[in-house]
């Protein structure tokens, strides 16, 4: 799942992770869209500054603890997503490039298989 409300930039994340072999269930805006499409994810990314403000890292406690989702912050101001939490990975700064966004996207997927990964240089992993 996308949780973006800049659709350029919802559309252009979705297409990343299409080009990885995933299939994303779709772009929430804002929390009542989050809500809605939380039961069909496994793994969200998540912008901190939506449709209806600043809900981006209330939006990733709630898919983590309600719906077990593997949580990923991509925001322009990391320094805002505050403590980790279960089920949050870390914070990719935005601006970022497609190549980064991808390695970010696979290390998560290897943490929610339980899998071994190495973290991508530009991702700011939770302890």
């Amino acid at each position: 799942m996308v949780v973006e409300d800049e659709m350029f930039v919802a559309t252009e994340i979705e297409y990343v992770v299409e080009e990885l072999g995933y299939r994303p269930v779709g772009i929430a805006a804002d929390t009542a869209s989050a809500i809605k499409l939380g039961p069909l994810a496994d793994i969200a990314l998540v912008d901190l500054n939506l449709r209806d403000g600043a809900t981006g890292r209330d939006i990733g406690r709630m898919l983590a603890e309600r719906h077990g989702m593997t949580v990923l912050f991509m925001t322009a101001n990391p320094s805002q997503v505050g403590e980790a939490f279960p089920g949050a990975v870390g914070v990719l700064p935005k601006p970022v490039a497609e190549e980064d966004l991808k390695a970010a996207v696979r290390y998560t997927v290897a943490l929610r298989e339980a899998r071994q990964a190495h973290a991508p240089a530009r991702l700011r992993v939770f302890a």
